[in-house]
C-alpha cells in the first residue's frame, strides 16, 4: 500500500473550485474563463489548482461532467424506454448553462490536442465499460441488440445527436427525445 507524502489533499478546495468553474461558466463563455478568475471564487489560488488538474479543460470537463451526474443507468424494462432515459440524462447534463457554455470550448481543444481528448474521455471509461458495456451485452444476450455494438459507439450517438441538437435547435423537447431513442434504437437491434 502506497503512503501519501505531504499533507493530505484539502476536499474543500477541490469542491470550492468545482463549484466557481460551474458558476463563473453560466456568466462567461468558456474562451473567457480564466484559471485566476476560477481562483479567485474559490478563495484559492492558481498552484492549488494546477496541483490538482493539469489544465483549465480538465478542471471544466471535471466540474461541468461530474460522474455522479452521468453514470446511472435506469432500467426501463423495455430497450427503447431505456435509450429514451439514457438520452433525457443527456439532455439534462448537456443543457446545464455551464455545460452549453464550456461545450463549444471543451471539444474545440479536444479536437486540437488528441493527448487531451484521450485524458479527458478516459475519466469515462471504467463508465462505459462497466456500465454501459454490461448493459449491452444483457441486451446481446436477450436478442434485443446486435453483436458488435459497443458501449463507446452508444455514448458517441447519443452525445453527438444531442450535442448537435443543443447547437442547432437549443435544448430538445421531449418529442424530439422519443424520436432520436427510436432511431438510436432502430440502429442497434438485433
Amino acid at each position: 500500500m502506497a503512503t501519501e507524502i505531504g499533507r493530505p489533499r484539502n476536499r474543500g478546495i477541490d469542491e470550492a473550485v468545482l463549484r466557481a468553474t460551474v458558476e463563473l461558466l453560466g456568466q462567461v463563455p468558456y474562451a473567457e474563463l480564466s484559471v485566476d478568475a476560477i481562483a479567485a471564487r474559490a478563495a484559492t489560488s492558481k498552484p492549488a489548482i494546477y496541483r490538482r488538474w493539469p489544465s483549465k479543460a480538465a478542471l471544466v470537463h471535471e466540474a461541468v461532467f461530474p460522474l455522479d451526474a452521468t453514470t446511472e443507468l435506469v432500467f426501463t424494462g423495455t430497450l427503447l424506454g431505456d435509450i429514451a432515459a439514457m438520452v433525457r440524462r443527456t439532455v439534462v447534463v448537456f443543457s446545464t448553462p455551464a455545460a452549453r457554455a464550456a461545450l463549444p470550448g471543451l471539444v474545440g481543444e479536444m479536437a486540437a490536442n488528441p493527448a487531451l481528448h484521450t485524458a479527458l474521455l478516459q475519466r469515462f471509461s471504467g463508465i462505459l465499460e462497466r456500465g454501459l458495456g454490461d448493459y449491452l451485452a444483457a441486451a446481446v444476450q436477450r436478442g434485443e441488440v446486435r453483436a458488435g455494438v459497443t458501449a463507446a459507439d452508444l455514448a458517441e450517438s447519443i452525445a453527438g445527436i444531442t450535442f448537435l441538437a443543443l447547437l442547432s435547435r437549443g435544448v430538445p423537447d421531449e418529442a424530439w427525445i422519443d424520436r432520436t431513442a427510436t432511431l438510436i434504437t432502430k440502429g442497434i437491434s438485433a
